[in-house]
């Protein structure tokens, strides 16, 4: 008896719904599972933005997946109509010899990428909100900005739906097994055949892909809202870009333009900083009045009107590998019928689209032509 389906995706958030897309739009008869409903929160893909740059100081060997990611946003956006992608700028702020600009720096070098060096002169010039040190500098490129993660989920399954994708929520994956060719997937409500499996489980990938071998420690994270104290005109995407910024100590903080008009306020946040480890089921989603004066404190010398007036802050959950790379890759185990994407550390959800392509090509035919090699779970575990 053949298979129902030639690929089941577990787990509809940034990368399983891209990935829904994807083998969909090349034919496949796709079942997606989704522990909760369509763009939920209770994940890592939402908080209404994510940053997006080129010139990525984690790793020049990131790039070429972020060229096609952009490639792919524009294609999403042309394809539904929704509002994806915001390139206002950005800057990434330090002493010369710190991460994001170092980092940056090396990567804009090397795959000759469009960029500016600005000192701390022509940072407050060109961007008055921005109060640096006279001792740092930043990497402007204007090929940053902004994604929307929850317009960028609706738009995928959207896309999916369309061309037949049978995607079903509230109906988690309860276990898999190997069957003939392929894999049987049960949920509480039915069992399911596949010649294909793919597992995007973000911050569930300690229980549903323990048998890896990669370690993925889950970490709560927090994200805050600001009113600036002179209104939010200058923060708007035309004047204010988006930032990362690492002060003498290491301490690193993001942030973005205010986009969801004047009472949308400006978000910030740490990256890292107080990292705890948690669970999905046993994250703590509220948050202090010490942890929201802890930000503002932070902000407070780095640009001129923040904190300004707490409006709001909200909960996600970082999925971290041990180096901070992702994991995209056949199942050692199942190299024939399982592909796996987890671990994304905080940083992936701009690589959503083109993890969705390197997904759809792993599931369809067993390799892709992206550069993958980084992510090989090999290099965590030590098998050949």
């Amino acid at each position: 008896m053949s298979p129902a389906y030639d690929v089941i995706v577990i787990g509809l958030g940034g990368m399983g719904s891209a990935a829904a897309h994807h083998l969909s739009a090349r034919g496949a008869r796709v079942l997606g599972l989704e522990k909760y409903g369509p763009v939920h929160d209770r994940g890592s893909s939402h908080g209404g933005s994510r940053i997006t740059r080129q010139s990525y100081f984690e790793d020049p060997a990131y790039v070429p997946l972020l060229l096609r990611a952009y490639e792919l946003y524009d294609d999403l956006e042309r394809a539904t109509g929704q509002e994806i992608a915001t390139l206002c700028g950005g800057v990434m702020v330090g002493r010369p010899d710190s991460r994001p600009v170092a980092g940056s720096l090396r990567s804009a070098r090397e795959w000759d990428l469009p960029h500016e060096m600005l000192d701390a002169a022509e940072i407050r010039r060109r961007f008055p909100t921005l109060a640096p040190a006279d001792d740092e500098v930043a990497l402007f490129e204007a090929k940053a900005g902004l994604l929307r993660p929850e317009n960028t989920v609706a738009a995928h399954l959207r896309l999916a739906g369309r061309q037949g994708a049978d995607l079903r929520f509230e109906e988690p994956m309860t276990r898999w097994e190997p069957y003939g060719e392929g894999v049987r997937v049960h949920t509480a409500r039915h069992s399911y055949t596949a010649g294909q499996l793919v597992i995007c489980p973000g911050a569930w990938a300690p229980e549903l892909l323990a048998d890896l071998g990669v370690r993925v420690t889950v970490e709560r994270q927090v994200m805050y809202w600001f009113q600036p104290g002179g209104g939010t005109g200058p923060y708007r995407p035309e004047r204010h870009p988006v930032y990362i910024w690492e002060d003498a100590a290491g301490t690193q903080v993001y942030g973005f333009p205010a986009i969801d008009g004047p009472e949308g306020g400006a978000k910030v946040a740490f990256f890292r900083r107080e990292s705890v480890p948690t669970t999905p089921d046993t994250i703590d989603r509220t948050v202090r009045e010490e942890e929201v004066r802890t930000m503002a404190d932070q902000v407070s010398g780095l640009l001129p009107d923040l904190p300004g007036r707490f409006l709001k802050a909200a909960t996600c959950m970082y999925a971290t590998t041990p180096d901070e790379h992702f994991v995209i890759a056949r199942h050692p185990a199942h190299p024939e019928s399982v592909t796996v994407a987890c671990g994304f550390s905080g940083h992936g959800f701009k690589f959503v689209p083109v993890v969705g392509e390197i997904l759809a090509d792993l599931a369809l035919t067993g390799a892709t032509a992206h550069p993958i090699g980084l992510f090989d779970p090999a290099r965590l575990t030590g098998r050949a």
